[in-house]
């Protein structure tokens, strides 16, 4: 006998309602070249929580912001920055090469990654060194316990002085993640609060890295729960997705529980190696990097650039550009920090950067695409995907070669249409380029959004 199935109260959290809408409009936009039109019914009929502004745009903004700067003491650093395709750029940073007074041999250097408006991110990245130096644990004789424990009560001081702030001023919801490095001449203060990562290189190898702070985390899932909390779909009460950050007061207002055992914490960990000659450089970057590209990944592509390039600020723009291509859809931002061992340029390397773009500029050139009177840049670079073909930047793959793929398809294409000039817009490669990984990215999503949809509905007829 057939049953009526009973009306759910189970409630579908609003963020995965709207990441169904916005994976429907971004996988339509690339398979029908934009935006789809709502019909004037289909307006009419988004409720308010439907016609919410999107955390996405249409297309992603590509402007990169970079600087670069150094100290006495040898090191050299760079820094990028995209806004990609969220609405709002939120990510802010902070480099200090040489501190004040007598700290003019240390270092400080920074990431913020914001979330829900800009506002944490913005003033911690003005003002978080000062309150860790207001402690006066940081001094030039340097005790790296004394060091580490200024660090903790610098960050909780600046969490409970904008907590006022944000009672006092009416400021936004927002949070943001830390990730930042403190740098000695005998040590380096490695900085973690949320999920934006650090990493050391050393000999072409990651020697250490700091750990995200996520609510599934045993450690984090039990503070959560402790505080009355739970975690839901991997996120802190199933809305947000880092158990650790600055801001973020919503989730701070049980007044007679400590700032650490709230359901989100602002105390960072700190960890200090001891400098040696083998350190390379550092990378500080937020999630937006780490999402696309992993640790030992990373490491062995900005090594193997540093070996053909020596602009820190062209290395980091093209760590942006394939984090991009590899389908990241948040912010990026990065710092580059590197130490008086870090691999310089050499001449084998630029041979052998010139012969596999030569190699490449010949594969577009060849037999088998010449067949087609013209072919697609999309079935181009999977073509160049699926050829063997030695040398390429590790960590980068094909992807990272993909200016060196579009000056030779440009040129293919001249020489197939007898040098008429080229008709496709700019837009358009731009496009096929973001095509193959962000369409991936986008349907891997829809996958795992149907799936949490029918654990909702399985859940519903279960109660």
């Amino acid at each position: 006998m057939r049953t009526a199935r009973r009306a759910s109260n189970v409630e579908v959290p609003s963020f995965l309602r709207q990441l169904v809408r916005e994976t429907e409009k971004m996988v339509t936009f690339f398979f029908k070249g934009g935006s789809r039109e709502r019909g004037p019914e289909e307006e009419d009929s988004l409720d308010d929580e439907d016609s919410m502004p999107s955390p996405y745009l249409d297309r992603p903004i590509l402007e990169k912001h970079v600087s670069e700067g150094g100290s006495q003491s040898g090191l050299n650093y760079a820094v990028a920055s995209m806004q990609g395709w969220r609405a709002q750029m939120e990510d802010a940073h902070t480099c200090m090469p040489e501190l004040r007074n007598e700290l003019t041999e240390w270092g400080y250097f920074a990431v913020f990654d914001g979330h829900a408006g800009t506002t944490v991110a913005q003033y911690c990245s003005r003002n978080l060194l000062d309150h860790i130096l207001a402690t006066g644990g940081i001094q030039a004789t340097e005790d790296p316990e004394q060091v580490k424990e200024a660090v903790r009560e610098g960050f909780l001081d600046i969490d409970r002085h904008m907590h006022k702030l944000a009672r006092q001023d009416n400021w936004d919801r927002s949070g943001s993640t830390a990730a930042a490095v403190m740098i000695s001449p005998r040590y380096i203060y490695f900085i973690n609060c949320g999920d934006s990562r650090t990493l050391l290189c050393q000999n072409g190898h990651v020697v250490f890295y700091t750990e995200d702070h996520k609510p599934f985390n045993p450690r984090e899932k039990e503070r959560i729960q402790n505080a009355g909390g739970s975690v839901t779909l991997q996120r802190v009460n199933g809305s947000l997705a880092v158990s650790r950050a600055l801001g973020d007061f919503d989730f701070k207002e049980v007044d007679w529980r400590p700032q650490t055992e709230q359901l989100v914490s602002p105390e960072p960990e700190v960890y200090e190696m001891e400098r040696t000659p083998e350190d390379e450089f550092l990378i500080l970057a937020c999630d937006g990097v780490w999402d696309a590209i992993g640790n030992e990944e990373l490491c062995a592509f900005v090594r193997s650039r540093l070996q053909v390039c020596d602009d820190l600020r062209e290395i980091c723009t093209q760590v942006i550009d394939l984090c991009l291509y590899k389908g990241s859809l948040d912010n990026i931002s990065i710092i580059i920090i590197c130490f008086p061992g870090a691999p310089q340029v050499s001449q084998e390397a630029l041979q052998q950067e010139a012969e596999l773009e030569r190699q490449i500029d010949m594969k577009v050139e060849g037999d088998q695409l010449s067949r087609d009177e013209d072919p697609d840049l999309l079935y181009v670079i999977k073509f160049l995907a699926s050829e063997e073909m030695p040398g390429l930047p590790p960590g980068g793959g094909i992807t990272s070669k993909r200016e060196c793929i579009i000056s030779a398809y440009q040129k293919h294409i001249m020489g197939i249409r007898n040098q008429e000039p080229m008709v496709r817009n700019t837009n358009y490669i731009i496009d096929v380029m973001l095509l193959d990984a962000a369409v991936l990215s986008k349907l891997v999503t829809v996958i795992i959004i149907i799936t949490l949809l029918q654990m909702f509905d399985l859940i519903a007829i279960m109660l």
